[in-house]
Order: C-alpha cells, then sequence, then structure tokens
C-alpha cells in the first residue's frame, strides 16, 4: 500500500471514529443525567475523550504523511509517535478523573449521603455503548495493522478501553437498578474498577510510544529477517552491524554487508538494489534502508 493509499485509509477510519463517538458522547451524557447514574456520566467524559483523540490523530496523520525534506531527512513519522503519546496521556487523565468522581461518591455516602437508583435509560446506553465501541475497537484496529500505524493502533485501544468502561458502568448501574437503593453504591465503585482498566490501557500506550521515541530496535527476529533477506537476494551477501527503529508508521533500516573483493561498482550497485528492493517489500514500501557495502576480505580481520 503506498503513502496516499494508507493515509486515506486512516483519515477514512478515523473521520467515521469521530462521527460515531460525537453521537455516543451525546447520547450517553443525556442518558446519564435521565438515568441519574454518576458512571454513566463518566463514561460520556470518556467518549469525548474519543473525539478529542480521533482529532488528535487526524492532525498527526496530515504531518505524519509528509515526504522527507531538507529539515526532516528521515521523514515525519515522529508526528505519529507525539500523537500517539497525546492519546495515552488523555487516556490517564480520564482515568483520573473516572477515579476522583468514583472515591468522591463513595465517600459522600459513607457520611450519610444519598445517590438516586439509576434509570433503565442508563442501564440500556450501557449495553448499546458496549456494542459500539467494541466494534469501533476491531474495525480500527484492522486498518491499523493493515498499515502499520501506531497512532492508529492506540486510538482503537482507546476505543476498546471505552467499551471495559461501558462493562463497568454497565455492571454498576444494573447492580443498582435490580438490587435496590441500598446497593446504589455499585454505581461509583463499578466507575473506580473502570478507571484502573484505562490506566493499564494507557500504560502499554505510553510504554510503546516512549519505545519508540527512544529508537529501541526492532528485535533480534527483525534482524534475522534481514541477514536472510539480503542472503536470497543475493547469494554472496553477509549483512552485519546491523541497526533498526521505527519510525511513526514505518522502518529505518541500516547495515553494512559483505560482497566479493573482486566485483565492480556496477555488481556492488545491482546487489544492494536487489536487497533494498526485498527489504522494502518485506517492511513495506515507506522503509528507509541503508545499506554500507564492503569486501568480503575485511571479514577475516574482524
Amino acid at each position: 500500500m503506498n503513502q496516499n493509499s494508507r493515509s486515506n485509509l486512516a483519515h477514512r477510519i478515523t473521520v467515521n471514529g469521530l462521527i460515531i463517538n460525537s453521537l455516543l458522547c451525546g447520547a450517553k451524557f443525556a442518558a446519564g443525567v435521565w438515568g441519574r447514574s454518576s458512571a454513566m456520566v463518566a463514561d460520556a467524559v470518556h467518549s469525548l475523550s474519543d473525539s478529542l483523540t480521533d482529532m488528535v490523530v487526524l492532525v498527526s496523520l496530515k504531518f505524519s504523511t509528509r515526504p522527507a525534506d531538507r529539515d526532516h531527512a528521515y521523514g515525519h513519522g515522529r508526528f505519529e509517535t507525539l500523537a500517539t503519546l497525546i492519546i495515552a496521556a488523555a487516556l490517564f487523565a480520564v482515568g483520573a478523573k473516572i477515579l476522583y468522581n468514583g472515591i468522591t461518591d463513595v465517600v459522600r455516602l459513607a457520611e450519610g449521603g444519598v445517590i438516586e437508583k439509576p434509570r433503565a435509560a442508563a442501564l440500556w446506553m450501557a449495553v448499546v455503548s458496549i456494542a459500539v465501541k467494541e466494534w469501533l475497537y476491531r474495525y480500527t484496529l484492522k486498518a491499523a495493522k493493515q498499515i502499520g500505524s501506531s497512532a492508529l493502533e492506540a486510538n482503537a485501544w482507546h476505543h476498546r478501553s471505552d467499551a471495559m468502561s461501558s462493562i463497568g458502568t454497565l455492571l454498576g448501574v444494573g447492580g443498582a437498578y435490580f438490587l435496590g437503593s441500598r446497593w446504589t453504591v455499585l454505581d461509583p465503585l463499578a466507575a473506580i474498577v473502570v478507571s484502573f482498566f484505562i490506566f493499564e490501557v494507557s500504560w502499554q500506550i505510553l510504554k510503546t510510544a516512549g519505545q519508540e521515541l527512544l529508537d529501541k530496535s526492532l528485535g533480534a527476529q527483525a534482524e534475522e529477517r534481514i541477514v536472510r533477506l539480503c542472503r536470497e537476494a543475493e547469494a554472496a551477501a553477509q549483512a552485519h552491524s546491523i541497526k533498526t527503529r521505527k519510525i511513526g508508521g514505518y522502518a529505518c533500516l541500516e547495515f553494512h554487508v559483505y560482497l566479493p573483493d573482486e566485483w565492480n561498482l556496477k555488481q556492488v550497485h545491482d546487489a544492494t538494489d536487489r536487497m533494498e528492493t526485498a527489504l522494502l517489500k518485506a517492511f513495506g514500501p515507506q522503509t528507509l534502508v541503508t545499506i554500507h557495502p564492503e569486501p568480503l576480505s575485511l571479514a577475516h580481520r574482524r
């Protein structure tokens, strides 16, 4: 898939998510207020954060898909990493807000306060939210894997965290609704439990983006794959001193390769060209490949 197709698909998926999230947010908020459920109102805030992060992803895609230029020789893929970090921060903030509201409501009950029994509207809205957000998660994750977008994948997990939030809301609202006024505490307790699921998702996304910013290598399997692909493209090639990293939605591969001493410049060029083609096919057309050819005789001196 070329860069334009990748960008168009990511843009379409994100815009669809933004529209659905905005509608869902409004419906949740109305159901939370009318249905007297603090957990559902918290869920609506979570959906609002989804809409905001959809906007962040759209902005990042606009910049990250720009071609390399004089000031950005390695392209603009880090904009996607930045968007991923913003999404993680937004998730953490949402989790903290839900946790705070839940604890506040529980403390109020412990001090003799009253929380009204939620209405059926909040219960049914939770069911609808779970179904919609789980579908959005699968829909977005499939596209993210297809185009190799970390920002889109982070956004998919944001959808999944909203689905988890709605599951907690369903349990809390359902318990408070069916078990009576003595159990209305289940509504804020559900919100507290959900907040920790959100923290976990936020941490996983933050860790992935942080590793990318710190230029973590693609791992031993990727390096072994590079050696194998180079040898398949040119039997005499011996790739070594391999350095790999991820920049947004594409990989960066830099390595040395031993080739026969007696080869002329054209033979060396043709061999490295075949290796580069094989690597681009395997790792994606946007992959940055840098190959430094060396005479095979140097291998025996090291």
